[in-house]
Formats: structure tokens, sequence, C-alpha cells
């Protein structure tokens, strides 16, 4: 009984909510400074993680008569004239490609489940902070690594991704203090759409860089945006509404009374036992590396499959490798916005909410990215087909991604710690089997690449619907 009428509150708070939100309103406010400073973080997060995809197609030598033999489609690249570039070029066949590409995800594993929980227990600002700033100093340090050979590139790959490794588990960790329950799909997509726009940025400008440049200097340039978020994240950021200097007081009320009945008021115990029992957890992980298997494998090799099918040129792909991800992150900021108006003006349940978006942002794709192996040489087709498939990715942001905050608030930075170790497997594996899939480089190797994703994406979406659940469980409120 006890849950049918903790289900039931929504309904009652939705409403009382809604009129503090009227006296907190949401321009100029602490909570949307920090999703948008957060957004500015995930930004560079991305750009880091992404810069090196364009980069390796500049830093390898001979690229283009090495790829002028292996494309299937006729290249078509604007003649320009090429400009002297300095920096050296390195002899890596494509085995080796895979494994610079993945590394990163080797150290970003190990930090997913101790970020979750020295957020809880020490705060996330400077965990998060910290945790990027450390990817901006090795990223500056890459043209080193690169010069002292391959695997000193893999292990500064990997050292980033272990600073970077602690940044959804803490952000999570805050948000669980910060976000009004009926504010929640807005104020995350905000925060995490940073990724996407990261990646928008910067698959096209390291393409210009790397061109009128050289790819040493895709390294500086990020790594320069980076060092100036961490200024401002340190000087603007806090733990808590209750810590924050400049929060107005009619804020730090409204936040901290609609989340008054779902935090648990200790921080010390953590029902570990009762977390990995959890059906609830267990969908939305099968979910996350679904959804991450696709996202992954599209991340890093997009400009790969660009220049070497399509045979687009460094400067076309930059900017046709982001176009996915513009889509993404715009269907995600108006998945949030709209999944919100359907829990607090319509009274949808939040657990149907939460799989019509994750079936929309997971089914959706797979269709398209299979229909995308399919179009041969039309390069206007492949481009929308594998634009349409990542953006209606983004939805899902509202659906299982969020998912976290409403079955255990007091514990989201440790459960996004648990399903992002999982679903980073997919970042690890993912690049290396494409590449051993595709060594030759025709259009059939592809559509296995775009086959095996779209089947582990419906595979995830089923199994989300049938397990996950919209309401706070019950050992998560001691």
């Amino acid at each position: 009984r006890t849950l049918t009428r903790r289900g039931s509150r929504p309904n009652c708070t939705a409403a009382h909510s809604h009129n503090s939100s009227f006296l907190s309103p949401a321009c100029c406010s602490s909570r949307y400074g920090l999703a948008f400073l957060s957004c500015y973080g995930f930004f560079v997060a991305y750009a880091l993680r992404v810069n090196l995809s364009v980069a390796m197609v500049d830093m390898l030598k001979n690229s283009s008569s090495a790829n002028n033999s292996s494309s299937v489609c006729p290249h078509h690249s604007i003649p320009v004239p090429k400009h002297n570039h300095t920096a050296s070029v390195y002899d890596w066949d494509s085995e080796t490609q895979g494994w610079i590409l993945g590394s990163f995800f080797y150290g970003y594993i190990l930090t997913q489940i101790p970020g979750g929980y020295f957020a809880r227990k020490y705060g996330a600002k400077w965990l998060f902070g910290i945790g990027i700033l450390c990817t901006v100093i090795f990223t500056l340090l890459t043209p080193v690594a690169a010069d002292l050979g391959a695997g000193y590139l893999i292990a500064v790959r990997v050292l980033e991704g272990i600073g970077e490794g602690v940044s959804y588990p803490a952000m999570h960790a805050m948000w669980a203090s910060w976000a009004p329950p009926l504010e929640r799909s807005r104020l995350l997509t905000i925060s995490y759409t940073g990724a996407q726009l990261g990646t928008v940025v910067a698959l096209p400008l390291s393409g210009q860089i790397c061109f009128y440049l050289d790819w040493t200097y895709v390294f500086y340039i990020f790594g320069a945006v980076g060092l100036l978020w961490f200024f401002l994240w340190s000087c603007f950021v806090s733990n808590s509404p209750s810590s924050h200097k400049r929060i107005t007081e009619a804020e730090k009320t409204y936040i901290m009374a609609s989340l008054k009945n779902e935090l648990s008021p200790t921080t010390d115990y953590i029902p570990w036992t009762s977390i990995l029992k959890s059906s609830p957890l267990w969908a939305i992980v099968v979910a996350h590396f679904s959804y991450n298997w696709t996202f992954y494998t599209l991340l890093t090799l997009l400009p790969t499959y660009m220049n070497d099918i399509l045979g687009f040129s460094i400067q076309q792909n930059g900017m046709l490798s982001a176009l996915p991800y513009l889509g993404c992150w715009l269907l995600a900021l108006l998945g949030g916005q709209l999944a919100d108006l359907l829990r607090e003006r319509y009274l949808i349940r939040t657990v149907n909410v939460r799989k019509a978006f994750t079936i929309v942002g997971m089914v959706g794709p797979a269709v398209f990215l299979v229909a995308a192996g399919y179009t041969g040489c039309n390069y206007v087709l492949a481009v929308a087909f594998l634009s349409i498939s990542s953006s209606l990715g983004g939805i899902s942001a509202s659906g299982f991604n969020i998912n976290h905050l409403d079955i255990a608030p007091s514990y989201a930075g440790i459960l996004l710690g648990i399903t992002n170790s999982f679903a980073t497997i997919p970042g690890m594996v993912g690049p290396v089997i494409a590449r051993s899939l595709t060594k030759s480089n025709t259009i059939p190797e592809w559509q296995i690449v775009f086959y095996i994703s779209a089947a582990i994406n419906i595979f995830g979406a089923v199994f989300f619907t049938i397990f996950g659940k919209g309401t706070v469980q019950p050992w998560a409120v001691q």
C-alpha cells in the first residue's frame, strides 16, 4: 500500500512544485546556471574525446593515396592547395588505429563506480572539475606522446579516460541535490547535451584546424578552451543549494522542499545488496550498454567511414561527421522539454514517459542505421540516414538516461557509475570489432557493423520496456 501511495503522490507534488516554481523562475537561477556550466564542461570533455578521430586521418602516412585505392566510392574532394604541414605522420595499421581510438575507454571504465561513490561522500564539484582538468592536461600532451610512439599515445588516452570517467557519475550525484523532480528532464538534458555540442563543434573544427594549421593544433586549441572552463567552474559552482553563495532564498527553499521526500538523510549508508539486486537498475544497464554500442561505434569510426567509403576529404569530413550529433543535440533538448511537459501538465506517469522515449530513441536509430548501409554511393542518402539515426538517439536522453534519478535520487551517482561501467564496454570493444570486420573497407563489411549495432539497440529497448520503473525504490529512501 505504501508503494502505491508513493507512486501516486507526484500529482499532489506536481501542483505544489508547479506553484513554487513561479516563486523561483528559471531565468538567471542558480540551477540553470549550473546546467549551462556543466553543459560547457561536457562540451570540453567530448571535444577532447572525439578530436583524435578526425586528427587520426591526418596523422597517418599517405592517408589520401591509401584511401583512394581502398575507397569504394569515387573521392570527391575539392581541389585545394595543400598547406606545408610540419607535423609528423605515422605508419600505424588499422588494428593499431582501432586500439588507439578505443584506448580512452580502458581508463574511462576504471573511475565510474569510484566516481559515484566519492561524489556522494565528498561532493561532486571538485571531482567533476579536476576530472576534466586531467583530461585537458593529457590532451595538451598528446602530440608529444604520439611522437614517442603508439604505446605512449595509448597510455595518454587511457589517462584521459581515467580523468573523464568521474564526470557523469559526479554530475548525476550533483543533480540529485539540485534538480527539482518536475524539472529533471529539462535541467539534465541541457547539462548532458554539452556532449553532443562538443562533438558537433569539434568534428568540423578539427578538420579545419588540421587543414589550415596541422593536427597538433587540434589538441592545443581545445586544451586551452578546457582551461578556461575549469576557471569558471571553480568560481561559480557549489555542491548543493544550501552551500551556494549567490542563490536566492526562494530558489533554495523551492529546490529543497521539492526533494524533501526523495533523498535519504544519511550519506554514510549505501545499500549495495539491494542496489545490485534491483531489476529496474539492470533494465537501465542493458539499455545504456545497447545505446552506447551504436553511439561509440559511430563516434569513433564515422570520420573513417566518411573518408574510406564515401570518399570525403578531411575538410568536408569533419562537417559531415558532425551533422548526426547536431540533430542528436537538438532532439535531446526538445525531448527534455516535452518529457517534463507530459509529466507536469498532462500528469502522464514517469515510467510511461521514460519507456516511450527509450523506444523511440533506440528502435528509430536501429532502423535508419541499417538503411544507411544500403545507400551504396548515394552520399546524400547515406549522410541523411546516419544523421536521422543519431538524431533520434537524442530522444533517449529523457528515457533510460535520467531514470537513475527516478528510482534512487540519493544514490544516482553510484547507479550511474554502475550502468556507465557496463556502457563503457562498447567503447572498448566496438571500434576494435568494427575495424577487424572492415579490413577490406567494402560496403558489405560495413553493413555487418551496422546490423550488429541495430540488433543490440533493439534488444536494449525491449529489455528496458519490460523491466524499467519510474518511482523511487523502497531501498532508496532510508
